[in-house]
């Protein structure tokens, strides 16, 4: 059987990009909250927004 020897550098480079693939889920998430109580505010349906945002209602529904 071969083991891979283990490689720091490998493992951090994984890492790294795992956290930034979070990072930016979330920011995207962020964004969509953000637009999704512009929407609101300027008087748009809660399923408008969720067409365009692809929230849930019910998390809309927590920002009314």
């Amino acid at each position: 059987m071969l083991y891979a020897e283990y490689d720091p550098e490998v493992e951090m480079r994984v890492v790294r990009e795992e956290a930034l693939e979070e990072g930016e889920e979330i920011g995207m998430e962020k964004e969509k909250l953000i637009i999704a109580k512009n929407l609101l505010s300027e008087g748009s349906t809660p399923e408008f927004v969720h067409r365009i945002t692809g929230l849930t209602l019910d998390k809309i529904e927590e920002l009314l």
